[in-house]
């Protein structure tokens, strides 16, 4: 069969408007899976993406469709919907001719699904509009349907309707793929070149790429290169998804398919890399880049004994997930961890969760941050990723920090609520605009690390839900922000230093001295709990130390006694505040970290 048969597409949808149930619905009409064997979210293998209904890992499939006596081979890649994951979403929009753009009937165009298009239309892939839901008795149709039409600038009748739930409108949407998607087109290359979009380990074949062929063909046993890392590795099966792994003899140009390399290390494979062969002297295909964290957070094992499977257990991740980072650090107090780098707070979410389930480890995750960039008085320039190693105010000339360029689509009469959430979080708005009738798309300017300041929860909160928001990462600029010491006993706890804003400074300062008072257990002596910032202290508390009776045994006699007792007692209290060190039980560092989270 040639490639004019061929029909390789993805889907754009925002979390939750029904990308997986279309996924399933197009998987039975087309008896790749008997209806036997059918269950919800067939393409989101794993727990946590059932669990919660949203997609991380994106999924090939490879569907078989016929129209007439024609046969055609349709290959799906099923995409993550979440902005943390939009460079993976590139990759594999380059790895297809056409995309389906699913739009919820009961919710309308989210700003996410928006940022996603414009990558598809950056790309000159054909877009099949499709509004999804219309079963539902919440769908506004005719609305939505404006929505889309104003957004793609074309007629209303070219956007098609369908039910994942029902199976309405699905045979129909087919036969769009076949006729509007056009087929792969020849490559000038006869060798073979192919396009990593995504890739998983097993512990028994090793990495597992899964990738586009764009010219030549591939055959087992063949020796192929990462052409980015150099790694050379001989090809063990190559084969398609269906959706199982499903081997054969050969995957030819315009194919979606894997190859299993048997590379058992981290660090080779990653996502948007080229595989050729070996001969191939030709640079790697446009486009490629590392994806750069823009999260990092300490993770540590609750017991030390754990540390060695927590470092197995990051090294095992990073087989399947190129973009997270993390490197070796310690803490007096918490022992030995990891800095981690991720590309969100959903990223960071996922990646520990999976942590615990997956290795079954029990970890404390420190305080999310984000890269500052430190101009001193002698000229040079320091990258600080953790707030303990925040130079001193007297060295600092200047501190930049990323901004972000935030798009917020809300409905009008949430607009009023919305502002404060805004100024507080030091957003600067550039301008609005009607989206729709009742709809209005905001655009603004922020901190990057005011996002993890729980903005995104706190618009959806304020605005029932109905709120969708999406970023980008634009430039750096000049940061107001200090370095916020606790101290205990007159002792910096590097633990609880946190960089924030200047304007927040004195709020945040009570607020975490004051939550320490009511946690940590008193001592012998009576001691200061205080937050330190620009050299000064910004807020105090005293802990009164506990007492003991020292003349509750006497019994009468003259008062003397007692008084040479308490004088006794006063001296012992004066040495140990001096020589004495505070005990802060581990349960303490637990309760002030996840309350920042």
């Amino acid at each position: 069969m040639g490639t004019e048969n061929i029909r390789n597409f993805s889907i754009i949808a925002h979390i939750d408007h029904g990308k997986s149930t279309l996924a399933d619905r197009l998987l039975e009409m087309t008896g790749t899976i008997e209806s036997r064997k059918m269950k919800e979210q067939v393409l989101d293998a794993m727990e946590l993406e059932r669990e919660r209904g949203i997609t991380i890992k994106m999924t090939p499939v490879r569907m078989h469709y016929k129209i007439g006596p024609k046969s055609y081979i349709l290959n799906l890649i099923d995409t993550p919907g979440h902005i943390d994951f939009s460079y993976e979403v590139s990759r594999a929009l380059k790895a297809v001719e056409g995309t389906i753009l699913l739009v919820d009937a009961t919710q309308g165009v989210q700003a996410q699904t928006i940022t996603t298009l414009n990558m598809a239309r950056d790309l000159s892939l054909t877009i099949i509009p499709v509004v999804s839901k219309i079963d539902s008795p919440l769908a506004r149709i005719s609305e939505v349907k404006k929505e889309i039409a104003e957004l793609l600038k074309c007629d209303e009748k070219q956007i098609l309707q369908v039910s994942g739930k029902t199976g309405e409108g699905v045979a129909e949407l087919l036969e769009a793929i076949v006729t509007k998607i056009p087929s792969p087109k020849s490559d000038a290359h006869q060798h073979f070149r192919s396009l990593v979009f995504d890739f998983q380990y097993s512990s028994h074949k090793g990495v597992v790429v899964y990738l586009r062929v764009m010219s030549g063909e591939v055959k087992k046993g063949e020796n192929l290169m990462f052409k980015i890392s150099g790694k050379t590795f001989s090809a063990l099966e190559v084969g398609i998804f269906a959706p199982e792994e499903k081997p054969k003899e050969s995957l030819k140009m315009g194919e979606i398919g894997y190859v299993v390399t048997g590379i058992k290390e981290p660090g080779f494979a990653s996502v948007g890399d080229t595989i050729s062969e070996v001969a191939d002297k030709l640079p790697p295909m446009e486009g490629y880049k590392n994806p750069q964290p823009v999260v990092w957070s300490s993770i540590y094992p609750e017991s030390q004994d754990d540390f060695d499977l927590l470092k197995q257990s990051l090294l095992r991740l990073k087989l399947s997930d190129s973009s997270l980072s993390f490197e070796e650090e310690s803490s007096g107090i918490l022992g030995r961890g990891f800095r981690c780098g991720f590309l969100g707070m959903l990223h960071l979410e996922i990646i520990t969760e999976r942590l615990r389930r997956e290795f079954n480890l029990n970890i404390i995750i420190g305080s999310p941050t984000i890269k500052f960039e430190v101009l001193l008085n002698d000229g040079s320039r320091e990258y600080v990723y953790s707030p303990s190693l925040f130079p001193p105010p007297h060295l600092i000339a200047d501190v930049f920090e990323p901004w972000v360029a935030v798009d917020i689509i809300v409905p009008g009469k949430f607009l009023n609520p919305l502002m404060p959430i805004i100024f507080e979080h030091e957003g600067q708005i550039n301008g609005s605009e009607n989206f729709s009738d009742d709809r209005i798309r905001l655009s603004l300017e922020m901190p990057l690390r005011e996002l993890m300041r729980n903005f995104f929860d706190k618009i959806k909160s304020q605005t029932s839900g109905f709120a969708s928001f999406s970023y980008d990462l634009i430039d750096t600029r000049k940061a107001r922000v200090a370095k916020l010491e606790i101290l205990v006993a007159g002792e910096v706890v590097p633990a609880f230093t946190r960089i924030v804003s200047e304007r927040s400074l004195e709020k945040e300062a009570e607020q975490s001295v004051e939550k320490l008072h009511k946690i940590l257990p008193r001592q012998m002596f009576t001691l200061k709990i205080q937050g330190q910032a620009k050299g000064r202290i910004i807020s105090s508390r005293e802990l009164t130390a506990m007492k003991k009776n020292v003349t509750g045994h006497l019994y009468g006699g003259d008062i003397t006694r007692k008084r040479k007792l308490w004088e006794k007692q006063k001296k012992g209290k004066k040495k140990m505040r001096e020589q004495g060190k505070v005990n802060i039980p581990q349960q303490v560092f637990f309760k002030m970290i996840k309350d920042e989270l």
